[in-house]
């Protein structure tokens, strides 16, 4: 089981990212026009600069919804190859047979 601190710290950072999405989205859209002038690109990029760090989409890191491991993570079912395995064992994942031979 992962840290509980580093569980919330990470939901908080999905949690700004979220808020900040659509004005990142729209600073990035004119940082990267090339038809705009370069003061305007580089007034969006200061812009850019100064929202806060856990805004950026990037620093989210995925995690189990189990266990909170952040490694081994598999993205179709959202959590760890522990997790996953446990549960398939007893059934509870749909669609997940696991094999023998």
């Amino acid at each position: 089981m992962a840290k509980k601190s580093a569980i919330e710290k990470n939901k908080q950072r999905e949690k700004l990212a979220k808020s900040y999405a659509s004005k990142r989205a729209r600073l990035k859209a004119i940082a990267m026009d090339k038809s705009a002038t370069a003061e305007e690109r580089f007034a969006a990029s200061m812009k850019l600069a100064e929202l806060p760090r856990n805004a950026s989409p990037t620093r989210v890191r995925n995690r189990c919804e189990v266990s909170g491991r952040p490694r081994a993570y598999y993205r179709k079912f959202r959590m760890s190859r522990i997790a996953l395995r446990d549960l398939g064992s007893t059934g509870q994942v749909p669609g997940l047979v696991k094999s023998s031979w």
